[in-house]
């Protein structure tokens, strides 16, 4: 059952997060409404708190999931996702034409697991104009 984030604590990761995905950076519009994601899963002793809740738009929640690790496409190796409350995006990724190059092991593990350079979602940003 998911856990229940009360209204308070959803607008203050909402307004934290300036009403866009912490992994992909997609604006809160569109058809699926954008979702509170706990960072490190309920079921892997993961809070209910400020502290491990991020904003994430429907298609980074449901890739995400509650994985905390994938494989590096680099180097093969299993390596931790983004933590979009202990990492800065932008240390390890940058914006270049709506396409996000990944700079970290994190970031390339991020990437494939979250599929961020599937061509819908490059174009989707294309189409929202999405800044870093």
């Amino acid at each position: 059952m998911p856990a229940l984030i009360p209204n308070p604590l959803r607008q203050a990761i909402i307004e934290r997060a300036q009403h866009r995905c912490e992994y992909c950076h997609k604006p809160q519009i569109g058809f699926y409404p954008h979702e509170v994601d706990h960072v490190i899963a309920v079921k892997h002793g993961g809070a209910t708190t400020l502290e491990n809740l991020a904003f994430a738009c429907f298609q980074c929640n449901r890739y995400k999931g509650s994985d905390l690790a994938s494989i590096d496409p680099q180097t093969n190796l299993i390596t931790p996702l983004l933590n979009p409350r202990r990492q800065r995006w932008h240390t390890h990724f940058r914006m270049e034409d709506a396409r996000i190059i990944p700079l970290t092991p994190e970031a390339r593990a991020t990437v494939a697991l979250l599929q961020l350079n599937d061509s819908t979602r490059i174009q989707e940003r294309r189409v929202l104009q999405v800044q870093d």
